[in-house]
C-alpha cells in the first residue's frame, strides 16, 4: 500500500487512541488507558498497512471484551 494509506490509518488509531485515553484518564480506569496509549504509539512502529489494521482493531477492541 501507499504512504497515504498508511498515514489515514496512523491518524485514524491514533484518534482511537486518544479517545481511550481521555476516558481512561477520567474513569480511572487502567484497561481503557493503557489500550489509548497502545493505540497512539503502535503506528509509529508497524509500517505494514495490514498488520496495523489488525493489530489496532484488536487493540481497540479489547476494552470492550474484557
Amino acid at each position: 500500500m501507499d504512504f497515504g494509506t498508511t498515514l489515514i490509518f496512523s491518524i485514524l488509531f491514533g484518534s482511537i487512541g486518544m479517545g481511550y485515553f481521555v476516558y481512561g484518564k477520567k474513569q480511572q480506569e487502567a484497561l481503557p488507558l493503557l489500550a489509548g496509549i497502545v493505540l497512539c504509539i503502535f503506528p509509529y512502529f508497524v509500517s505494514n498497512v495490514y498488520i496495523m489494521v489488525f493489530v489496532g482493531i484488536m487493540i481497540a477492541v479489547l476494552p470492550w471484551v474484557i
